[in-house]
């Protein structure tokens, strides 16, 4: 059975973060790849500013560009709407069988786990992969739970809003976004 980690994001933009962490997930634990779930709408974040959902996916694909341990997925994409974890996860292990599935999540998340839709059904059926956040004490109650894995990934102080802001003051941030999203961004005049 393939290990695939799943790593939920608006992605609005993919930055160096999110790529460090993904490669470091592919890298240093057991999983075999890591999909990069470009989600179309985060049930607590506002639609307005957000860049269309195959816009954030092709952005994507420049990021992971020749990587075969990662891929961009647009699996939500035609789910229902709100997207909730719970429904993509049934619906993956319905599509793909033979995949064991596991949840990439920064410890942020990890402390409002248990505000999500059936998060119990989550855990009894998937692993977490957790990994530092700056800002956020880790974990709360789920430390300690046998399927939550932490991992000692590189902190980056680096969002996605702060790129948006700092693209519509004019600033430059070639180096903040894998150099093939950084030229697309420009090149389009993305964000702006």
């Amino acid at each position: 059975m393939k290990k695939v980690g799943l790593f939920f994001g608006t992605y609005n933009p993919v930055h160096v973060g999110h790529m460090v962490i993904a490669n470091y997930m592919a890298e240093y634990t057991d999983m075999d790849e890591v999909w990069m779930v470009v989600t179309p709408q985060n049930p607590f974040k506002q639609k307005d500013s957000i860049l269309k959902d195959y816009d954030r996916l092709h952005l994507m694909e420049l990021a992971i560009g020749d990587d075969t341990r990662l891929k961009a997925s647009n699996i939500e994409f035609d789910l229902p709407q709100p997207n909730y974890t719970v429904d993509t996860l049934v619906y993956l292990r319905e599509k793909f069988p033979k995949n064991n599935f596991a949840l990439i999540m920064g410890a942020d998340n990890l402390n409002h786990f248990h505000k999500w839709k059936n998060h119990e059904v989550i855990l009894e059926n998937h692993e977490l992969y957790v990994y530092p956040r700056m800002d956020s004490n880790e974990g709360g109650d789920l430390k300690r739970h046998y399927k939550v894995n932490y991992v000692e990934a590189p902190v980056m102080k680096v969002s996605s809003s702060f790129i948006r802001k700092s693209i519509k003051d004019g600033r430059n941030l070639r180096h903040y976004m894998p150099s093939k999203v950084s030229e697309y961004v420009a090149e389009m005049n993305l964000y702006k």
